[in-house]
């Protein structure tokens, strides 16, 4: 026992005393073929250190069927990684074959129980647990960045739009916001007439325009080697510019209408006359027109409602410091 204890991450580096009480306050089980080590929700309250047989870590999918994790052997630390952390498990875990398993602390006690006890020993046990925890998540981070293509491609999935190859809304907040350098431009867009469009076109006209709409934003970053294009809701666009000013936001904007307007239009079909296309853009500048992002944003967004119902085709500039222009 005290061989097997030794080697573990938070033993370790402990001195002989302390080991000599942790040996004192650990135990042993024997699990036979079947029997549960522990299960999903229960709180990591003691781990352990298999000695002989073998352990199967498994989730239980919604289907009652099983996926099994992982599978431990002699010698194999079993949930020391929750212990350190004080978490719950995740998974389930039984005996695949008799086995027999060291404990710490032992059944019968709790890690409060021998914090009261040994405050000097416990308070080494946490610290070896922070360095564990700590050098497994730079292992993590390293394999992270081994993988670093996988990792972009699960991020793209994750707040792409699908349906433009636009970045959601919700990059924003997750992203964008804390990467903004004063000062930033929010450019918003919505398409004029686009239900129009779709009632006479169908829905496949306004994805093909949405696409389309898309690929301009796009166009616009890569020529400028900065921003982010956005869907935001339904029809509404835009792009976000850090380190970007009133004077390169309106270019910006001014360039984002000529090529809307500029759009092959939709071919006259039946008795639907060609369908050209215009927008609404309305901009500002973060803090020059607001200092605070949300509000900003918001006040932004009903300009553009309220200017496209009221005469669409038009740029605006927004500020909520009462200077509209």
């Amino acid at each position: 026992m005290t061989s097997a204890l030794q080697k573990t991450e938070l033993f370790s580096s402990l001195q002989k005393n302390e080991l000599d009480f942790v040996i004192s306050h650990s135990g042993t089980i024997s699990l036979v073929k079947k029997e549960v080590l522990f299960s999903a929700g229960e709180k990591a309250a003691r781990f352990y250190i298999l000695t002989s047989g073998e352990i199967r870590v498994f989730k239980k999918n919604d289907d009652g069927s099983e996926q099994e994790m992982a599978r431990f052997t002699s010698g194999d630390t079993i949930g020391d990684f929750d212990f350190a952390r004080g978490a719950e498990y995740d998974a389930f875990a039984e005996a695949a074959v008799d086995s027999q398993l060291i404990v710490f602390p032992a059944l019968n006690l709790t890690m409060d129980t021998l914090s009261a006890k040994e405050p000097r020993t416990a308070c080494s046990i946490m610290r070896n647990a922070i360095v564990m925890m700590t050098g497994r998540i730079k292992s993590t981070n390293r394999l992270i960045l081994d993988n670093m293509s996988w990792v972009q491609d699960l991020h793209r999935k994750v707040y792409e739009d699908a349906g433009t190859g636009l970045w959601k809304q919700t990059l924003i907040t997750d992203e964008i916001i804390g990467a903004l350098k004063d000062p930033s431009a929010l450019i918003m867009l919505k398409p004029d007439r686009f239900k129009i469009l779709v009632d006479s076109r169908g829905h496949s006209a306004g994805d093909e325009a949405m696409i389309r709409i898309a690929l301009i934003l796009k166009n616009i970053c890569r020529q400028i080697g900065a921003g982010w294009p956005l869907r935001f809701k339904s029809n509404e666009t835009g792009i976000i510019f850090s380190s970007c000013d009133a004077s390169a936001a309106e270019k910006i904007a001014n360039q984002l209408a000529e090529e809307i307007n500029a759009m092959e239009p939709v071919a006259a079909h039946e008795d639907n006359p060609a369908f050209d296309f215009s927008a609404t853009i309305s901009w500002c500048i973060w803090p020059l027109d607001g200092d605070e992002w949300e509000s900003l944003f918001q006040g932004n967004y009903a300009n553009l409602l309220d200017t496209w119902k009221a005469t669409g085709n038009t740029i605006v500039h927004y500020s909520n410091r009462n200077d509209k222009t």
